[in-house]
């Protein structure tokens, strides 16, 4: 198992390096470009509605994340500790 908490915790390091070293500065450089946010605005507005990810597709993924979520709950109620060793014989 300290395996597995090994690789969990240097996963959640990458996402949490990805995170700060991507989103980070575009949070700053939008708020410091106030022209772009309206920008974008526009852009939606203009663009026709297109069919999307859809009924269909949310469901799905609404359906990956439970497996997931009962994946992780089943492996964390099977985890266990192991007993103690037996005495040595003779004592």
């Amino acid at each position: 198992m300290d395996s597995i908490k090994r690789w969990w915790l240097r996963v959640a390091s990458v996402a949490a390096v990805a995170v700060a070293g991507v989103l980070v500065p575009a949070a700053a450089w939008a708020q410091s470009n106030p022209g772009v946010v309206a920008i974008g605005d526009e852009l939606v507005r203009r663009r026709q509605p297109r069919g999307g990810f859809g009924l269909i597709g949310g469901c799905c993924c609404l359906l990956v994340i439970l497996l997931v979520v009962l994946i992780v709950v089943l492996v964390n109620r099977r985890r266990r500790p192991q007993p103690p060793p037996p005495p040595p014989p003779g004592m």
